[in-house]
């Protein structure tokens, strides 16, 4: 990671993050126990098995996840642990509208060309031509950094 001027950071609060892996590895339990205490069949008891194990391992992988922080420098879209989101040039468009197909208090970017897919529950995901920010990250600091990306990629932004 170069040493570039930090513009704006979003993380994860640490009651947004009890709450979300808190709900996941409840459904989980319940969807397990509901399978141990009164199955409707044994194709019911496998589903619901199988469902509750995906709720507790993603809640897990939610906890982990959430624990790097994103920064926005003048170049680039990473987090802390070097993962580079999106680079500056290739956004070609933020949406952050009412109807946009975003997170909770959240953005996407549209890029220029797709890149490989990734995904970090709870904080970001990339899928082909979109970069989506948001899930148990504060608006408040979600909001300063999607109107920070648009000065940049309007080329009006702090040089």
């Amino acid at each position: 990671m170069s040493e570039e001027r930090i513009l704006a950071k979003v993380g994860a609060s640490a009651p947004r993050r009890v709450i979300g892996v808190g709900m996941l590895w409840l459904l989980g339990g319940l969807m397990i126990y509901v399978a141990t205490v009164a199955p409707p069949s044994v194709g019911w008891r496998m589903i619901l098995i199988l469902l509750g194990a995906g709720a507790i391992w993603l809640g897990y992988r939610m906890l982990r996840a959430t624990t790097v922080t994103l920064l926005l420098t003048q170049h680039e879209l990473r987090d802390t642990e070097g993962t580079v989101l999106a680079r500056v040039a290739d956004i070609e468009k933020i949406d952050r509208g009412a109807f946009a197909l975003k997170p909770s208090n959240g953005f996407t970017l549209i890029l220029k060309q797709p890149q490989t897919r990734c995904w970090r529950p709870g904080l970001w995901w990339r899928l082909g031509r979109r970069v989506a920010v948001g899930g148990v990250t504060p608006g408040s600091q979600t909001r300063p950094m999607a109107d920070m990306l648009a000065a940049l990629v309007a080329g009006t932004g702090p040089s």
